[in-house]
């Protein structure tokens, strides 16, 4: 089966991440992690927009009261729609630096932190829920990454990157326990990074050096592969009407060589069915 592809925002992204879909609003966020940067785009219109933020930022979410969340290198921070900005939760830590981010089927966030060196045991993953409260769901990760949940929210699946697994555990509101291997990622596949979980329960995964999104199903086969023209693609998300097509965030940090579509945001139309996911309950 040929994959029909297409670059949906042309860009030199360091670090393209996050992919996430506002149906409110109507566009795509996406944000390049080291460039410290938040994007938008339109796909009905194509209009972008760009906002720099001050710290690195892992994750940027939407607010279910307007404004956006962001998971930044010294804590997670709330944006409010006129632009005004404060700290949600501040804990700076030396060397270490906010990652990928999800909202639950609750609301509240789950946010991942790891170090700078990459160094075995120095990330997160936290919920946070919107009045502040904070929780370590899972200490010392490496760095983490990918974070999704079943339709019916009592699956959380979740990608510490350097183990090559996707887990799953069970999930009980702000609980997570019976962590399980789901899907292993062999080695000459890449690294698995962000997932995203569509409306029939399948997972899908980029992955990192691997030039590639992989779907694995419910019982954790891999029926799907759809290829890329560039080695570090990160993370993916479903979007557009009907959120039928797959965006796929990508990066240029590290490669030896030119790449003509390394940082950019590329898109499969039509490549399955998304579920809308929720908005941060602060």
């Amino acid at each position: 089966m040929t994959t029909v592809y297409e670059v949906a925002v042309r860009a030199e992204a360091t670090l393209g991440e996050g992919p996430t879909w506002d149906a409110t609003a109507g566009h795509l966020i996406w944000i390049d992690i080291l460039g410290s940067r938040v994007h938008t785009y339109h796909p009905s219109s194509g209009r972008r927009t760009v906002r720099t933020t001050e710290q690195h930022v892992g994750a940027v979410k939407p607010r279910a009261g307007g404004g956006l969340v962001l998971n930044l290198r010294d804590g997670v921070g709330l944006l409010d729609p006129d632009g005004a900005f404060r700290w949600l939760h501040h804990e700076p830590v030396p060397g270490r630096r906010a990652n990928d981010a999800a909202v639950a089927p609750d609301g509240s966030l789950w946010a991942g932190t790891m170090r700078y060196d990459e160094a075995a045991g120095g990330g997160t993953l936290t919920r946070l829920t919107g009045d502040g409260t904070v929780t370590t769901v899972l200490p010392d990760v490496t760095v983490s990454n990918g974070t999704g949940w079943s339709p019916d929210g009592a699956l959380m699946y979740y990608v510490d990157t350097p183990t090559r697994r996707i887990d799953v555990f069970t999930h009980d509101g702000e609980l997570v326990g019976d962590r399980r291997p789901f899907a292993v990622i062999e080695e000459a596949a890449g690294f698995p990074d962000g997932l995203t979980v569509d409306a029939d329960g399948c997972v899908w995964v980029a992955l990192w050096d691997g030039g590639a999104v992989r779907r694995y199903t419910p019982a954790g086969d891999l029926d799907r592969v759809i290829e890329l023209p560039t080695p570090r693609t990160t993370a993916c998300a479903f979007g557009g009407p009907g959120l039928g097509d797959l965006y796929v965030t990508t990066a240029r940090v590290g490669l030896d060589r030119p790449d003509p579509f390394a940082g950019s945001v590329l898109v499969v139309p039509g490549a399955g069915k998304g579920l809308t996911q929720p908005a941060f309950a602060g």
